[in-house]
């Protein structure tokens, strides 16, 4: 009989390609992710390909949770920067899951393991809780930076137009008032 750990090894490649697929159709521009594997032209694809795939490897080997962080980090990075809530971001780890048992549900060698599922699927949701973790700490830095910004007058060179464009606005509306 194949152990759960030998059954997801001999689906990986069919559990990673509908994993990714799925966490790549939550962007907007999904078909040019799918469809570009340059990881200079895509780097959001390409990037996400390499941490989920490093992720499944990770929860199907040897599970050390420092090694899980960098591979993490590259996926829930990405979507913390764009405009995802707290749940979205997240929800592909946790999809993971349901991969798995969708996966397994369809081949009868495998069916009967989806009731051995418990340890993987505690293993995942850990994995979701440092996700989140990592998120929320993107996040905050991101607004810690927004305020920086704010403060230094720093905002006036990332958020305006370019310098000509305000000095001839701003001519403009001296010119109009008199």
């Amino acid at each position: 009989m194949t152990s759960l750990i030998e059954a997801l090894q001999k689906k990986k490649k069919e559990i990673l390609f509908i994993w990714i697929d799925r966490t790549l159709d939550s962007y907007v521009s999904s078909g040019f992710f799918k469809k570009s594997r340059d990881k200079f032209a895509n780097p959001v694809g390409a990037n996400i390909r390499e941490g989920l795939s490093r992720i499944f490897e990770l929860l199907i080997g040897d599970k050390d949770q420092k090694e899980m962080v960098k591979p993490l980090d590259q996926v829930i990075r990405i979507r913390a920067v764009q405009d995802f809530s707290p749940a979205q971001a997240v929800a592909p780890i946790l999809e993971l899951k349901w991969v798995v048992k969708q996966v397994f549900a369809t081949d009868k060698a495998t069916r009967p393991m989806l009731s051995e599922m418990d340890s993987f699927d505690c293993d995942v949701d850990r994995l979701a809780l440092t996700a989140f973790d990592m998120y929320m700490n993107c996040r905050e830095q991101l607004y810690k930076n927004r305020v920086r910004e704010l403060k230094s007058g720093r905002y006036i060179l990332t958020d305006s137009a370019c310098a000509s464009a305000l000095i001839k606005k701003n001519q403009q509306e001296i010119t109009r008032l008199h």
